[in-house]
């Protein structure tokens, strides 16, 4: 049973929560954007797991006792590559890692949450990749968008956008949901196969949603 997260659902009382998902290269990022100037509050969960395994970040002490300094880079940073590599081929060390990073991720989405309630934003958009995935979010959230386009163009705007081959993106995207599933959990689906312009006019739609719940 999925159990929700006792701090989130004391604040979703407050205010509207959006969950924001989709698969890598999807276009979460972009949408983000476009609800974030129509004045929403956006929290980014991988941007806060990037931010914890940056240089002194919050999660790499545990990271380097637990792992070693094999896994971190010269500046003290993850070796995001490395890592990646390793918990796909060792489902315990995964579980490890989710051990040290979930709390710590979990901890700042709801400070942030916080903030975002009494700057009184109208909603929360909070952009989870593995939002399915994790088992964690979907009962702390008042409605869910899926961004979806086809796996090509996804892999084809990684290679260009993160510089990374196409194996090591389709080992990403084996470690996700399939877009079928993606795509039964959406309350809002935004296809995202034409360019931004598009993007921007269905974001729109789904602020007007959000305004309205």
């Amino acid at each position: 049973m999925v159990k929700p997260i006792p701090q989130l659902i004391d604040l979703k009382n407050r205010v509207p929560f959006l969950g924001l998902t989709g698969g890598i290269g999807s276009g979460k990022s972009s949408v983000a954007h476009f609800l974030a100037k129509l004045g929403a509050a956006v929290i980014d969960t991988d941007h806060i797991a990037h931010e914890i395994t940056a240089p002194d970040g919050s999660a790499m002490a545990a990271i380097s006792q637990t792992f070693g300094a094999d896994y971190l880079n010269e500046d003290g940073s993850l070796n995001r590559p490395k890592m990646r590599q390793h918990v796909f081929t060792d489902t315990i060390a995964k579980k490890t890692l989710e051990e040290i990073t979930h709390p710590l991720i979990r901890e700042e989405t709801i400070r942030l949450a916080q903030e975002a309630i009494e700057r009184q934003a109208p909603y929360i958009v909070f952009v989870v990749p593995l939002l399915l995935e994790s088992g964690v979010w979907r009962d702390n959230l008042d409605h869910i968008a899926v961004l979806d386009c086809s796996d090509g163009l996804r892999i084809q705007r990684v290679m260009e956008r993160n510089q990374l081959d196409r194996p090591s993106i389709l080992q990403i995207m084996a470690t996700q949901a399939s877009r079928e599933e993606r795509l039964a959990i959406a309350d809002t689906v935004l296809s995202n196969e034409g360019d931004l312009l598009t993007l921007e006019a269905q974001a729109y739609l789904l602020h007007q949603k959000m305004l309205d719940l």
